[in-house]
């Protein structure tokens, strides 16, 4: 399928309109051909489009900052993970990002120890922790470790030493997240991530 921009003076220039036009079929393709995008979605995915195409004019307008990277929240079902990884296809090579859900890595913690934690935390590349907070802390020959809080703390180190983006999805309000990994890394989550949500209300669209 035809790409969503034109290229003008070798810069790509966007329609939003034929932008989600596209993203809609390459989920088709992707997640099957019930797959659609919702109207109660749109606010939300322009926001996702204009970060990823670095639509500077319209980043500044809502606040979004480049330098960052992006923490999805919304409820269960809401398209987080399936827009993380459809995203990539409107993106430049040298921004595409592993999705990886923290629920894995935690299991990966469990057969290879903090060998897991140096190789998710100091990958020097962007890349997006899949639902923060679904993980449960493992142990490795006796010693639990908070997973996924030690990774975004290097994940935060990376940013502020090499301006290495983190992105990350989460079902989990910014209170929960406090309560599971500390107000340190609360706090580090701030300078980390622009916020985009998806509605409350929003359905369940995999029932």
């Amino acid at each position: 399928m035809k790409k969503p921009y034109k290229i003008i003076n070798k810069m790509r220039h966007f329609k939003f309109h034929d932008t989600l036009f596209y993203l809609q079929n390459q989920g088709k393709e992707k997640f099957g051909k019930e797959f659609r995008i919702h109207n109660e979605d749109i606010k939300t995915l322009h926001k996702l489009i204009i970060y990823m195409i670095h639509e500077d004019i319209q980043c500044k307008k809502y606040g979004i900052d480049l330098k960052k990277g992006i923490l999805i929240t919304g409820p269960v079902g809401c398209g987080k993970t399936s827009w993380m990884q459809i995203i990539q296809t409107i993106i430049l090579p040298e921004q595409t990002f592993q999705v990886k859900s923290t629920r894995d890595i935690a299991f990966e913690f469990n057969q290879n120890g903090f060998d897991t934690i140096q190789a998710y935390g100091k990958r020097q590349r962007a890349f997006c922790l899949d639902d923060i907070g679904i993980e449960q802390n493992i142990k490795f020959y006796g010693n639990e470790c908070n997973t996924i809080a030690e990774i975004l703390l290097q994940r935060y180190d990376l940013l502020v030493n090499h301006q290495i983006v983190t992105h990350a999805t989460t079902n989990l309000t910014a209170k929960e997240i406090e309560n599971l990994y500390g107000k340190r890394v609360r706090s580090r989550l701030r300078k980390m991530f622009n916020l985009i949500s998806f509605p409350a209300e929003t359905k369940d669209k995999r029932k």
